[in-house]
């Protein structure tokens, strides 16, 4: 304190010399001789040095390199960190925009065989089905598939020669969206990502129907039954055991099927080369079952993820499929670990009900 006390006495006889200009103790005294009374001037080396780095300082504030390179790699860190999660944060939007549009498709689905007699929309995307009048010859009884011919490559390019054309598909009088048949992740150029499973009244599969004969016609293929399970669904009815809550009915693709609809085997423990199990939702896919829900599966199998895939072209666009084994007597497509053939057999039985071959 008594340090301080003698500064502050000090600053205040510097700052009474200041405003005078002579030195202390000559107030009142003849100051006639100016010269006689030069001003004090006061020194204090610390506190000039104080005030002398702190100029220095004002004229060297910046950063170093050093210092601007550990910036940089900050932001670039945090830049690496964020990308992943906003990139995972937009893949979970899209698959619950493509959920919903598996669920009101299925639900369009149901509707159209309540309205018909139970009977199931032709699962074969772009075809017609029916037969021949023998005495005739022309075609009879005739069905459109679920998506019509509008929804063709050569079609759907120009939105507007897509809603112009006359065969939208079986569906359209419920779902008359065109942005409900197209996941947000499917392949561009693609107007239409979302199959039927080929169980439901898809083309025909070895080991899952006999054929139904009028007059000597082939009118349908119905499907075989295995206890309570009915393999080729043709009916609402026909779903039994396992339930509508298990039986496939829908699945995105991300692209235009390479064949009518998703193909999967009944009686072999393989994927169909033009039906790659898809993978662009995370490393998994999205599907809907009869009873209206539609749900996301992980693929298990680091397999189901790595098959070797190629691009063939179909119409004016191109569609992915699995590439063909590198050597002749490799087993196509057959999976080869625990987990692989895990994922295979989850969609076998989803599609089918039950599995035609002896599987865990």
């Amino acid at each position: 304190m008594r340090g301080t006390r003698g500064l502050t006495r000090l600053g205040m006889r510097v700052s009474n010399q200041q405003s005078t200009g002579f030195r202390p103790g000559f107030v009142g005294r003849d100051s006639s001789n100016l010269a006689a009374f030069a001003p004090l001037v006061l020194r204090i080396p610390y506190v000039e040095k104080r005030i002398s780095n702190h100029k220095k300082r004002s004229f060297l504030i910046g950063f170093t390199l050093i210092e601007l390179l550990v910036v940089i790699s900050i932001i670039a860190l945090m830049i690496a960190l964020l990308i992943p999660v906003l990139g995972a944060a937009k893949e979970r939007g899209q698959r619950t925009v493509c959920l919903s549009n598996l669920r009101q498709l299925t639900l369009a689905w149901i509707a159209y065989a309540e309205e018909n007699d139970s009977k199931i929309v032709l699962g074969s995307a772009h075809l017609w089905s029916g037969h021949g009048n023998p005495s005739t010859g022309e075609m009879v009884v005739i069905t459109r598939g679920w998506l019509g011919r509008a929804f063709l490559p050569r079609n759907s390019r120009d939105r507007a020669v897509l809603l112009a054309h006359e065969d939208k598909g079986a569906l359209w009088p419920w779902i008359n969206d065109v942005d409900i048949y197209r996941c947000p992740r499917g392949l561009k150029g693609h107007a239409a990502t979302y199959s039927t499973v080929v169980a439901a009244r898809g083309c025909t599969v070895e080991g899952t129907y006999y054929t139904q004969f009028v007059d000597g016609t082939s009118l349908n293929a119905i499907g075989k039954r295995v206890g309570r399970t009915v393999l080729r669904l043709t009916k609402l009815t026909d779903i039994v055991s396992p339930g509508a809550g298990q039986r496939a009915v829908f699945i995105d693709q991300r692209q235009m099927p390479a064949g009518n609809d998703f193909y999967v085997h009944y009686l072999y423990p393989r994927w169909k080369w033009h039906s790659p199990p898809p993978i662009h939702h995370n490393g998994g896919m999205t599907l809907s079952m009869a009873d209206g829900h539609a749900e996301y599966w992980k693929w298990k199998g680091r397999e189901t993820l790595n098959y070797p895939r190629e691009l063939m072209p179909m119409d004016n666009l191109f569609c992915e499929v699995l590439e063909p084994p590198p050597f002749p007597g490799v087993l196509l497509h057959e999976p080869q670990t625990e987990d692989g053939m895990y994922d295979l057999q989850r969609l076998q039985r989803a599609t089918w009900g039950r599995l035609g071959y002896q599987g865990k």
